[in-house]
């Protein structure tokens, strides 16, 4: 059971473009200007930190306020306390003046059950949804609002906010739930009514498929911006698995390691050629994916296995699985050639580069420019670093900022 409002003023437009590349923070609209005010005093919570769709900048809700900085360079560009108390949820719309936020517990007049459409050119509520339960997560693109509660996800017009969709789902305590971001496309994945299921909704060709990704419960999941690439990862944490969302194919799997760990985030490059992933075993590692692009992200590979294509969705990317050759694999076992004999571990395609990080903070990790990758801590923490795109092994730190001070 919802409700909703809508201000009688209409969200303004989003103005950059969907591209994966963004404008320089100096490019934003007049409500992102930095302020400059005093430096936290007094130590803080940080409730949270998410990503805008591109990486390029990230949202941090607090106990007291919430705060957009950029990663290139690295700078806080505004904060906002609205004087309420905290936001345990800030989700960006590219670099638009609109923002979706949800109170923590102790806000006094945001509580967790609403979501605020926020437009911070007009500093004020354009519009909010009530529920019966917590609000888990909240997914923006440039035609739709999603909201997901524990068993249901909202899917909603962006403009009017009428209710477009209803999805039910097995327990979904972590609000896993991933869109795609061109404008082409309509792609939404989603765990299923079973454990380990995905469900993956193309909203522009009235197409839902059903995706058995791991025999345990789904801990992460994202999308490539297309739509067209999901990866996957269990609750049991060592595999990480990448399929077609048009016919459910897994193209891959790659594993993090043999013992069971906590995943935290996945992400894919926008050139599909790598894939990134963090847990609670301080590591991010990196893997080399072996998916070719044809007709749009283009790999510096020259050979391929042809496979059908997906021409759907007025898209003309298509995906095909590609063994790439050795420069730029992932590394496997020495064993391999024993596959089906021994344990499937010694078959397996281990990460090609790696970052440690301590290991009792909660990090996501996303892929700047030029072979880095830039990851982001609980603990109000900064990380850049740099991976060698032939040779692999460890990264090299770039950047370290902190910047914010957490309560410990």
């Amino acid at each position: 059971m919802t409700s909703t409002t809508l201000s009688t003023s209409p969200p303004l437009l989003p103005r950059p473009s969907t591209e994966p590349t963004q404008p320089p923070v100096s490019n934003d609209p007049p409500s992102f200007t930095p302020i400059h005010d005093a430096s936290d005093i007094n130590q803080i919570e940080l409730l949270s930190v998410s990503w805008n769709q591109d990486y390029g900048c990230f949202a941090a809700g607090t106990s007291q306020d919430f705060r957009i900085y950029n990663c290139q360079p690295f700078k806080e560009t505004f904060r906002r306390n609205l004087k309420t108390g905290g936001f345990k949820i800030v989700e960006m719309l590219f670099r638009c003046n609109i923002l979706a936020l949800v109170g923590g517990e102790s806000n006094s007049h945001y509580p967790p059950n609403k979501v605020i459409i926020w437009d911070d050119h007009q500093s004020r509520c354009i519009g909010e949804f009530a529920f019966r339960s917590e609000v888990r997560a909240v997914k923006l693109r440039r035609d739709r609002i999603v909201v997901v509660l524990e068993h249901k996800i909202y899917v909603y017009g962006f403009m009017d906010l009428k209710l477009l969709h209803q999805i039910e789902t097995l327990a979904n305590p972590r609000g896993l739930c991933c869109l795609s971001h061109h404008s082409n496309t309509s792609v939404l994945a989603c765990p299923g009514l079973y454990r380990g299921l995905i469900r993956v909704e193309h909203f522009g060709l009235n197409i839902m498929k059903l995706i058995n990704a791991h025999d345990s419960h789904i801990a992460c999941l994202t999308l490539t911006l297309d739509g067209l690439l999901l990866a996957t990862a269990s609750t049991k944490g060592t595999l990480i698995r990448i399929f077609n969302t048009m016919d459910g194919t897994r193209l891959q799997e790659v594993r993090r390691g043999v013992d069971r760990a906590d995943i935290y985030s996945i992400a894919l490059s926008p050139n599909f050629q790598w894939l990134a992933v963090s847990s609670d075993k301080g590591t991010v590692h990196i893997f080399h994916l072996r998916v070719r692009v044809f007709g749009g992200h283009s790999s510096s590979q020259s050979s391929s296995v042809q496979g059908p294509a997906l021409l759907h969705q007025n898209s003309s990317t298509s995906l095909d699985a590609l063994i790439p050759p050795s420069t730029g694999a992932n590394p496997s076992s020495s064993l391999s050639f024993m596959r089906g004999v021994l344990p499937k571990y010694f078959s397996s395609e281990w990460s090609f580069a790696r970052f440690h990080l301590p290991e009792d903070t909660q990090f996501i990790a996303a892929f700047g420019s030029q072979n880095t990758v830039v990851v982001v801590g609980m603990n109000g923490s900064f990380y850049r670093c740099s991976f060698d795109p032939v040779h692999g092994g460890e990264m090299l730190q770039q950047e370290y900022v902190r910047f914010l001070k957490t309560k410990t």
